[in-house]
């Protein structure tokens, strides 16, 4: 073992002691056996109930808002959700437009009252939001008026209909859909302003419900409750800590209050749990954007002194290069942070070069684990650009054969999880829970990983048939049915393909009877998949797919046949 890694093992031992503000309890969730902080808040609304200042909280474009005006602001959300919606403890609330204050305002008020938020990935087509309306049993749907465009579009079926009350916001295009102002306005004029509710949760009560690409077939609703959440959040913060608490002398105080930029999607648990609610224990302002744009990022940096900024590899490595190229006083920035995708060496490196005071960091978690599992940073990860790192205090990695095995040091297999941030389960999906977890708590998790002696994490494959793109999870189950839809498609494989910016590309290769223009086939796919899912290469053949002697198609001999034609990297 390492001088470093001893080192590292010393710090947290000693900031998780008994009597410290991380002091670690044997504990329980769902039954399941786990460590947790003792001094954690008990749920969301008490962090955000203790942490209502009157410091900067949200930023957008020439809005602001304090701690406390946000607080109270979700109240009167909060209020009218129970009283003209009829919330009540366990019903869920689903929450679908851009980075508005309005989601954290909607986000707050829901689970402040034992709602549960169902954060809708705001790229779905109609379709996919029916689906997720529909299968979370949602009683109210928040959304702005893209969103609303798309609801309107939804073709209720005897076998499927939506019924979901909704509110609109930012917009009064939709008369079935009341604008959230004017409610909130009417409620004021009536009854002033307003406490948060009695109705409140409890610490294991269902809190959130965030849908995943699987390998095959529907989304699933990954259900957490708050110990789950709660458990990321002191995760990071005891990660940080213990990071500054091994620098050979302590950094300056920060000249003024500590900021993050807000770019990537609220619906995804690194922009919901790892820029949203880790802001409120570091008062952090945050300065959200209502499209990424790498150019304005970096105003926004300078004008706004940004400290840090999370986000996918793609995001990361436009900043990268806007700060090559800008003369931008970007000498704010401390932290350029990652996740739902991994880093190139490469671009590791660049951002030591290329900000005057920030170092990188990255790490491994999983919706399943409200983004929680392993994390590196600084020298740590200059010193091992390839790793996620290490695992957090309040989880356990393992990995194992096919036959259940744990497997040493340097050996590959499937990764296991268990801990404090384990999801509940995936909502009404009763299989797939059967498939995904284990005895003694432990989860699957479908990537295919190796540790090392000094325990550092290094992901190299998947078992789930995915691609990854910019963060984003597409089943490639889900593109192939889509495209065996079309008349002349015979089969279909669909495959990950290496993308320097986005790390995966969506491609395929398909049978098909005769030659499909690229225009058709896109125009096609577009009416079935959300854009970001219709493939960027496809490889058109008259003649049929090569299998196995079972009958399964060769997909890794197509996608290393693509990476060869296209002269991609593998």
């Amino acid at each position: 073992m390492s001088d470093h890694q001893s080192s590292r093992a010393e710090v947290l031992a000693t900031l998780t002691a008994a009597g410290q503000p991380f002091e670690l309890v044997d504990s329980t969730v769902f039954g399941r056996d786990c460590r947790f902080f003792k001094n954690a808040p008990a749920t969301l609304r008490d962090l955000y109930s203790d942490n209502a200042s009157d410091l900067e909280f949200l930023v957008y474009e020439d809005e602001r808002l304090t701690y406390a005006e946000a607080y109270s602001k979700s109240a009167q959300i909060a209020h009218l959700l129970i009283q003209q919606y009829g919330i009540n403890k366990g019903d869920r609330v689903a929450i679908s437009m851009r980075n508005y204050p309005e989601w954290v305002l909607s986000f707050m008020a829901v689970t402040s009252i034992g709602g549960i938020a169902v954060a809708m990935n705001s790229l779905w087509r109609p379709d996919e939001m029916a689906y997720g309306l529909i299968d979370s049993g949602a009683k109210v749907l928040l959304a702005d008026e893209e969103r609303l465009a798309r609801f309107a579009q939804i073709e209720n079926t005897p076998e499927n209909t939506v019924d979901v009350q909704t509110i609109a916001i930012r917009t009064s295009a939709y008369p079935n859909s009341p604008e959230l102002s004017v409610l909130l306005e009417q409620q004021a004029n009536a009854h002033g302003v307003l406490a948060m509710p009695d109705q409140r949760p409890h610490a294991e009560d269902d809190a959130t419900i965030l849908y995943t690409s699987g390998s095959t077939g529907h989304p699933k609703g990954v259900v957490s409750c708050h110990k789950n959440i709660l458990a990321a959040l002191m995760s990071w913060e005891l990660d940080q800590t213990c990071a500054i608490a091994m620098l050979p002398e302590p950094p300056p105080p920060p000249p003024q209050q500590a900021a993050t930029l807000l770019a990537v999607p609220l619906f995804h648990a690194t922009g919901s749990h790892a820029v949203y609610l880790a802001s409120y224990r570091h008062q952090r302002k945050i300065v959200s954007m209502y499209k990424w744009d790498a150019a304005l990022a970096a105003e926004l940096i300078e004008v706004e002194k940004i400290s840090s900024f999370i986000a996918p590899a793609a995001m990361t490595g436009d900043l990268v290069q806007e700060a090559i190229r800008t003369q931008r006083d970007l000498g704010s920035m401390v932290s350029v942070g990652g996740g739902g995708a991994p880093r190139a060496p490469e671009q590791v490196r660049n951002i030591e070069k290329s900000f005057t005071n920030a170092l990188p960091s990255t790490g491994w978690g999983m919706t399943e684990t409200n983004a929680i599992g392993t994390g590196i940073g600084g020298m740590d990860y200059l010193e091992h650009p390839e790793s996620s790192g290490r695992c957090s205090a309040v989880m356990e990695l393992s990995v194992i054969d096919d036959d259940g095995n744990a497997m040493a040091a340097g050996e590959r297999g499937e990764l296991l999880i268990r801990g404090a941030g384990v999801f509940r389960g995936y909502w009404n999906r009763p299989e797939a829970n059967e498939e995904t977890f284990l005895t003694g708590g432990w989860m699957r998790t479908g990537d295919v990983a190796y540790l090392d002696d000094e325990g550092y994490l290094y992901i190299v494959d998947r078992i789930k048939d995915l691609v990854i793109r910019g963060g984003e999870n597409i089943g490639c189950g889900e593109v192939e049915a889509a495209l065996l839809e079309h008349p002349l498609v015979q089969e279909a494989s669909v495959y990950a393909l290496p993308d320097q910016r986005l790390g995966e590309e969506v491609g395929t290769t398909l049978y098909v009877s005769s030659e499909i223009t690229d225009d058709e086939l896109s125009g096609f796919l577009q009416q079935r998949l959300a854009k970001f899912k219709v493939p960027r290469y496809v490889h058109q053949q008259q003649a049929p797919l090569p299998r196995t002697a079972s009958g399964k198609i060769l997909k890794r001999d197509l996608r290393e046949d693509a990476c060869k034609r296209l002269g991609l990297a593998q």
